[in-house]
C-alpha cells in the first residue's frame, strides 16, 4: 500500500529578530537548527523586526513586523503620532493575514514576557498579543518556546503579556523564575516546562585552556539604563554603570591584562567608544561580533569573562569560560546559579570597581574547578534541550513521524 504524501508544515517564526540584538537572533538560529534537523520539509518564514537581515543571514522569507517603519522612534510630531496610531490598526490585519498562512508559529526564546528593560505596552507587547489572539481565533498553534518572563508593574503591559501567555497553545521557559512570574500573573503553568536557554543548543567552539602568564579578559558591556520602572533615574543609573565598568577595565590594564570589549546589541556601541576613550591603551580592543557564534569564540579564547548582557553570559558559560556577571535582573542571577557560579554576581546598578576586582581575582583563582563545573552543567543542559525539542515536536507536529522519536543531545 502506498503511503499518502504528507503536506509540509507551514511554520512561522516571530519576534524582534534581525534588529541588532544577537541574543534574539541566536534563539532564532537554535530553533531553525531544530526545524532543519527534525522537520526538514517544513516551509519556514518570519514576521520580524529586521526582515532583510533575517533573509540574508538565514535564507528564509521574512516580512516586516510593523507597517509603520518609525515604530521604535519617539513620536514627537503630529504626523508621527498619527502614523503610529494608524499602524496599530493596520497591524491587526497584517498580523492576522500572516498568521492564517501557517500551521504553527514559534516565538523563539527572548524575554518576550518581561520588562527588565524599558518597554512601552503598545510596542512589542501589543504585537505579541495580536499574534497570540489571532492564532487562537484562526486555529494556528502559537508556541512561546524557552521564553523569559518577569514581574511587570505597569498594568497595561502586564495585561497584554498575561493574555498573550494565556492564548498561546504552548509555553516553555528558560528558567523557573519565568514560570513562577507567569503563575503569579494568573497564568495556569501546570503543564509548562522549564529548559535551558535556547542558545545552549548552538554549536560549542573549541575550548581554551590557559597556560603561561595571565591572558585576555573579555568584558561584555551594555547600554544599561535600568528597567521599565527606572525611567526617571535612567541617566543616573547609566553614568554609575559606565563609570564603575570603566574603572574596572582600567584596573585590569594597569595589571597588564589585555581586555576585549564585547557587545550584544547595536545600541551598546557608544559604551564601547566611551571606554576606549577613557582607557587609552593598546591593551583594550573591541570585538566585531555579528552572531552568538562570534561571541562564543571570543569568550572561548579568553581566560575569563565579565559581562552584563544576558546572552553574553550565556555565550561565556556555554564556551566553558569562568564568568562573572554584572547582573541587572533576576534572570542573570538564576542563570549563574544554574551553572554553578552564583558566587560570582555583581549588581550592574551599583558597580563597585574595587569589589568587582576582588571578585574577579577569586574567579581566576578558582578557574580550574569552575571549568570542570561548567563542562558538567553544559552536558546536562544539552540533554534537557534535546528533551524540549522532542516535546515540542509532540505538541506542535503530532502527525509527523518524529513525534515519538527521542532527540539526541546536541
Amino acid at each position: 500500500m502506498t503511503r499518502p504524501r504528507r503536506t509540509p508544515a507551514r511554520v512561522g517564526v516571530f519576534g524582534l529578530l534581525g534588529s541588532g540584538n544577537l541574543g534574539n537572533d541566536g534563539s532564532l538560529e537554535a530553533v531553525l537548527g531544530y526545524l532543519r534537523d527534525d522537520h526538514p520539509d517544513a516551509l519556514v518564514d518570519a514576521l520580524c523586526g529586521g526582515p532583510e537581515v533575517v533573509t540574508a543571514r538565514y535564507g528564509i522569507p521574512a516580512t516586516r513586523l510593523h507597517w509603520y517603519r518609525g515604530e521604535y522612534r519617539t513620536a514627537s510630531r503630529a504626523g508621527a503620532v498619527a502614523g503610529k496610531g494608524l499602524g496599530k490598526l493596520v497591524d491587526v490585519v497584517r498580523t492576522a493575514a500572516w498568521v492564517r498562512r501557517h500551521d504553527v508559529v514559534i516565538v523563539p526564546g527572548m524575554g518576550v514576557l518581561e520588562a527588565t528593560l524599558p518597554l512601552r505596552p503598545w510596542g512589542f507587547p501589543y504585537s505579541l498579543f495580536l499574534l497570540c489572539a489571532t492564532g487562537r481565533l484562526l486555529g494556528t498553534r502559537v508556541a512561546l518556546v524557552g521564553v523569559g518572563a518577569g514581574a511587570i508593574n505597569d498594568r497595561p503591559t502586564r495585561a497584554l503579556v498575561r493574555w498573550s501567555a494565556r492564548l498561546a497553545a504552548h509555553r516553555s521557559y528558560r528558567d523557573a523564575l519565568s514560570r513562577d512570574a507567569m503563575r503569579a500573573m494568573g497564568v495556569d503553568t501546570a503543564r509548562d516546562e522549564v529548559h535551558p536557554d535556547l542558545a545552549f543548543a548552538l554549536p560549542t567552539p573549541p575550548s581554551h585552556t590557559p597556560s603561561g602568564p595571565p591572558g585576555r579578559v573579555c568584558v561584555g558591556v551594555m547600554a544599561f539604563r535600568g528597567g521599565n520602572d527606572d525611567r526617571a533615574r535612567a541617566e543616573e543609573i547609566h553614568r554609575r554603570y559606565l563609570d564603575g565598568t570603566t574603572r574596572f577595565v582600567r584596573a585590569l590594564v594597569e595589571d597588564g591584562r589585555p581586555v576585549r570589549l564585547l557587545t550584544g546589541d547595536a545600541c551598546d556601541e557608544p559604551v564601547v567608544a566611551a571606554i576606549l576613550r577613557a582607557v587609552d591603551s593598546p591593551l583594550v580592543t573591541a570585538a566585531e561580533t555579528a552572531s552568538l557564534a562570534d561571541l562564543m569564540r571570543e569568550a572561548a579564547a579568553a581566560d575569563a569573562v565579565v559581562a552584563t548582557r544576558y546572552h553574553n553570559l550565556v555565550c561565556a558559560l556555554k564556551a566553558g569560560t569562568p564568568t562573572l556577571a554584572l547582573s541587572y535582573a533576576a534572570k542573570s542571577d538564576a542563570l549563574m546559579a544554574g551553572m554553578g557560579l552564583d558566587a560570582y554576581c555583581h549588581p550592574a546598578r551599583e558597580v563597585d570597581a574595587d569589589r568587582l576586582l576582588d571578585q574577579f581575582r577569586a574567579l581566576e583563582k578558582n578557574a580550574p574547578e569552575l571549568r570542570r563545573t561548567l563542562a558538567e552543567r553544559n552536558a546536562a543542559a544539552a540533554r534537557r534541550l534535546a528533551h524540549q525539542f522532542t516535546a515540542l515536536t509532540a505538541a506542535l507536529f503530532p502527525t509527523t513521524d518524529h513525534a515519538t522519536t527521542p532527540r539526541k543531545a546536541p
